[in-house]
């Protein structure tokens, strides 16, 4: 039998005291207007000592509730809330002493959206060492009230492989050491943090996800053979912990769902591949979040310190010439924030240096056969995305393009051709790229060989 309770707040000072003096009196506190829909029998010392227990079922009736009722359970709120005159909706479980009441309040700048709103979300880094243009990241930030950012590092990606060799070199684990130093430096300029672990990705993210109570856990794909299968791991822990996976696609200047065709009839060749996709538009970029959603506040997760080469089992003295200098490789710097630079530098270059070819046919080094954004390794480790260099580029010599259309003589500008040749060079990486996540989706590859007859990777 179900029975309805109507209870006002009151001034606790204007009720006058029990006529049973004996009896313990409720202390003046704040009260609570609360609607309530029972299933079971009030117990009875939530009621002033004046009332009957009988008269639950007499409506409307009048009550003292304390506004912290630690004694109740599964307390379900509605909002519907106005100045001066609170209002709750609450359903009680069949044992309203079974547990502590949690509530949870509504965050201010979103309260319509925050029952959809995720506790707590995992974001995994992986080939995307970034804040820009992060599809992965600006969705957990808005879809969760807490996001916790993290980075493995795979013992699996390191020591020899079968052949000997390393499987990571000193030069490549020293780039993305630093280009993982630098994202946790962005994310810490943005309110947030980035925690970093040696350890196998279904290990660590598990134990963090327990550790915090996350709901979810986003991620961007990849292509490779390993790194599918590290997916599928990922997926099948997580599926044992009834924690959702979320995947996004951030790695190639075409997004995998515009593409004109399915995966699986990915043509295998370049020319086909490009004839498909021309006039594909672009996606637009992404802009970096300002301010972060804080880090969840259960476990207590300790960002961890950022490993040393020495830390990956990696020699550091093999990053140094003979003559005790780092070698050219080694120069460089890993990171998003070198990559924004040179990306601008790039196009400054594109947009000033004329575009003439000398006397011998050869061109100049910015342009033809010698083209090359000199972007290689922050591109491949995500620390800047295709579609920001399209994008940034295209911000920077739309207007010398649109003059260039109305020359006489029909030439083309130097930024037209540099962007013509970005477009050319990233579409070839678009084609590896897929054709790769093709036939590392598959459990059982293919035959067909995959047809390149010439390209540079941008």
């Amino acid at each position: 039998m179900d029975s309805k309770i109507q209870i006002h707040p009151e001034n606790p000072e204007s009720q006058a005291p029990s006529e049973d003096q004996n009896q313990t009196q409720i202390p003046s506190i704040p009260i609570a207007s609360i609607s309530l829909s029972l299933s079971t029998v009030l117990p009875s010392h939530f009621l002033s000592p004046s009332q009957k227990i009988a008269s639950i079922f007499n409506p409307p009736n009048k009550v003292k509730i304390p506004s912290q009722i630690s004694s109740l359970s599964h307390l379900s709120i509605s909002s519907s809330l106005s100045p001066g005159k609170p209002f709750f909706k609450s359903t009680i479980s069949a044992n309203p002493l079974q547990s502590p009441l949690t509530l949870n309040p509504l965050r201010p700048s979103e309260p319509s959206n925050a029952a959809a709103l995720c506790r707590a979300s995992i974001v995994w880094f992986r080939n995307d060492l970034r804040v820009h243009d992060n599809e992965c990241l600006a969705s957990a930030h808005n879809e969760s009230m807490s996001v916790l950012p993290v980075y493995c590092f795979d013992p699996r990606d390191y020591g020899k492989s079968s052949s000997g060799f390393d499987k990571t070199g000193p030069y490549r684990a020293t780039f993305l050491i630093e280009s993982v130093s630098n994202l946790r430096k962005n994310l810490q300029a943005r309110g947030s943090d980035l925690v970093v672990r040696i350890g196998t990705p279904e290990s660590v993210l598990v134990e963090l996800v327990k550790a915090v109570g996350a709901e979810a856990v986003y991620m961007h794909r990849e292509v490779s053979y390993n790194e599918v299968k590290a997916e599928e791991k990922i997926e099948t822990v997580m599926k044992d912990e009834g924690v959702e996976v979320k995947y996004f696609w951030g790695s190639t200047l075409h997004h995998l769902e515009d593409l004109p065709f399915k995966l699986e009839e990915m043509p295998t060749n370049y020319g086909g591949f490009k004839e498909k996709v021309k006039g594909l538009e672009v996606r637009k970029t992404i802009e970096a979040i300002d301010q972060m959603r804080g880090l969840p506040a259960r476990g207590d997760v300790e960002p961890g310190e950022i490993p040393s080469l020495v830390d990956l089992g990696l020699n550091p003295n093999a990053t140094m010439g003979q003559n005790g200098k780092l070698a050219a490789d080694a120069s460089l710097v890993g990171g998003e924030t070198e990559a924004l630079q040179r990306l601008r530098k790039f196009a400054d270059e594109c947009t000033a240096k004329p575009h003439k070819g000398s006397e011998n046919g050869a061109n100049e080094s910015i342009f033809g056969a010698n083209f090359s954004c000199k972007i290689s390794p922050w591109l491949a480790m995500g620390c800047i995305s295709p579609r920001s260099m399209f994008d940034e580029l295209k911000k920077s010599t739309s207007s010398l393009i649109s003059g260039s259309c109305n020359k006489k003589d029909g030439g083309s500008s130097s930024s037209d051709t540099g962007m013509n040749w970005l477009m050319y060079e990233l579409l070839w990486r678009d084609f590896f790229r897929f054709i790769t996540r093709k036939y590392s989706s598959v459990k059982q590859h293919s035959d067909v060989p995959v047809t390149a007859c010439s390209g540079a990777a941008a």
